[in-house]
């Protein structure tokens, strides 16, 4: 296991376990360990992770930004700055990850954080977690992606019930609403995330990279766009090692062996 400040990253097989450190402040993060989320997570895909794993230590995911560490509430803090080299680039390290990404929500889930549980592509959820946009009670307003994420997953009712009502959304709740993948007890949360991360990090991430792509692209385009999306990656898909591996394997009656390339 590897730490640098308030970011815990460790190794199981393919699969790196990006662990927010900072209990203390239920995981709140400052601008600087913005950027270290990021960079653990891109650098653990760069040092060959086929999967990724986010998750919160202690009792809570992650309650939103550092607003103290952040210094902002003054109305005098260069916002759109900040958000361009500190929090823009969180948001992409999960939305753009050539691989598949994980979210374990332990807890609390508040503010940015919430957009952050909510940014992986897969999100397992303790049944005691919870998620809340807590930005209009501050005068703020939603970032990190998650006005985004909200409403294309629940849609505009759900999205403005939980930035408008600033109120808790149990996990189960967040199940019903399309926001969480699956619910489980606490005590199996980190058991049942590393098992999906697994079965995940052993398929042919290549294409698993195309397909978050296309399912990106499918909800902001049109359906003919989206043809040629599919058409396109499927061009891509085709020339791989791991295409071939897979046709094999089929052929051979075993199962595949993917490399992700």
């Amino acid at each position: 296991m590897s730490e640098t400040g308030n970011v815990l990253v460790e190794r199981q097989g393919a699969v790196s376990i990006v662990t927010l450190n900072a209990p203390e402040v239920l995981n709140a993060f400052t601008p600087d360990m913005a950027l270290e989320i990021a960079a653990a997570m891109n650098g653990e895909v760069a040092a060959g992770a086929r999967a990724l794993l986010v998750t919160g230590a202690g009792r809570g995911f992650c309650a939103g930004a550092n607003l103290g560490g952040a210094g902002e509430g003054g109305g005098k803090s260069d916002v759109l700055g900040m958000m361009e080299t500190f929090y823009k680039p969180l948001a992409r390290a999960f939305a753009d990850a050539p691989v598949p990404v994980v979210t374990a929500v332990n807890g609390v889930a508040a503010g940015a954080g919430a957009s952050l549980a909510l940014a992986g592509d897969i999100i397992i959820a303790a049944r005691s977690a919870n998620f809340v946009f807590t930005f209009a009670n501050l005068g703020l307003t939603p970032d990190v992606g998650g006005t985004w994420l909200v409403a294309r997953a629940a849609g505009r009712v759900r999205a403005l019930e939980m930035a408008l009502l600033t109120n808790k959304m149990s996990a189960e709740k967040a199940e019903r609403c399309n926001l969480v993948t699956e619910v489980v007890d606490d005590d199996k949360l980190m058991d049942r995330a590393l098992e999906v991360a697994v079965k995940l990090a052993a398929m042919p991430t290549k294409t698993l990279a195309l397909i978050k792509q296309q399912v990106r692209l499918a909800l902001e385009s049109s359906f003919e766009a989206s043809l040629q999306v599919e058409a396109e990656s499927q061009q891509v898909a085709v020339t791989t090692e791991d295409f071939k591996e897979g046709v094999l394997a089929f052929a051979e009656r075993r199962a595949p062996q993917f490399k992700g390339r």
